[in-house]
């Protein structure tokens, strides 16, 4: 018997024509449907009039619901996976799913479409040649704060998801970690009737949301940190190390006297010329 193919099928995020016509022939041909929310896909489903059976597959039954959904995939069946909106597998149980499909050696092939965070990324207005998607921040303190640290160095624009009821307190710790002068962008029901994007910082956006009740879906994008900034950084770490002490280190490595100074001129970001001046007057 040939095995059946998982779709990995994308619907929209807010504004139903922004689902692909290959995806709803996909969805109409599929012997199953594996749907986040079966009640919500079914308002997608009845309005394109799509009669495909459709089976509940989410966060809280991933493994199991895999395993059984595989069994029917080697059995032959076609099966489409969607989630409540977007493409499945970002920040979505349907990577389990994927994951289990690939080690059964399960065709796979995934149907592209609408993502919030691409389209938030495209809005931004900030650097779009590299980002880092971190989801939804984590509720544990201590990982959301290990996250949060690590968010503080990178230099890559930074997109995260974010409910209504928890922006507040996101934008506070963002503002606090990263800085508040930090450039960000906040897309708010996007592809809705009542798309917002707003280009801001944080500590204007925690100003903003003191007043204003967050309301609807967000997705933040926050400038990375720049290298200028990241170079200052590095530059005053080394305020408070005396000449000799920093130089030394470089000789204890195996460096010549003339390499050593040229690595600390770099470090302290002065001229070659000021670090041997002042190298040589201490020696004198």
């Amino acid at each position: 018997m040939e095995t059946g193919t998982l779709y990995i099928c994308a619907t929209p995020i807010g504004n139903l024509e922004d689902i692909t016509l290959r995806v709803l022939r996909c969805l109409r041909e599929a012997d199953l449907i594996a749907a986040e929310d079966t009640r919500n896909s079914l308002r997608l489903l009845n309005h394109f009039e799509i009669r495909t059976p459709m089976t509940a597959y989410h966060e809280f039954n991933k493994y199991d619901k895999a395993r059984a959904l595989v069994q029917e995939l080697l059995r032959g069946k076609n099966i489409a996976i969607i989630t409540d909106a977007g493409t499945p597998c970002i920040s979505d149980p349907g990577e389990e799913l994927v994951r289990q499909a690939a080690e059964a050696g399960v065709p796979i092939t995934s149907l592209p479409g609408p993502a919030a965070v691409v389209t938030a990324l495209t809005l931004s207005g900030l650097s779009t040649r590299r980002f880092a998607f971190e989801a939804f921040l984590p509720q544990d303190k201590k990982e959301r704060a290990r996250i949060l640290a690590e968010l503080r160095e990178e230099s890559r624009t930074i997109l995260l998801y974010e409910a209504p009821h928890h922006l507040r307190q996101t934008l506070r710790e963002l503002s606090d970690v990263l800085g508040g002068t930090r450039r960000l962008t906040l897309c708010r029901e996007l592809t809705k009737r009542h798309e917002e994007v707003l280009r801001t910082t944080l500590t204007e956006a925690v100003e903003r949301y003191r007043i204003e009740e967050p309301r609807g879906e967000y997705v933040l994008a926050l400038e990375g940190k720049s290298l200028r900034e990241r170079r200052a950084e590095a530059i005053r770490s080394w305020e408070n190390v005396p000449l000799c002490e920093h130089i030394e280190r470089y000789r204890s490595q195996g460096m010549s006297e003339m390499d050593a100074m040229k690595a600390a001129a770099k470090d302290r970001g002065v001229s070659k010329r000021e670090i041997y001046k002042e190298w040589k007057s201490r020696r004198a």
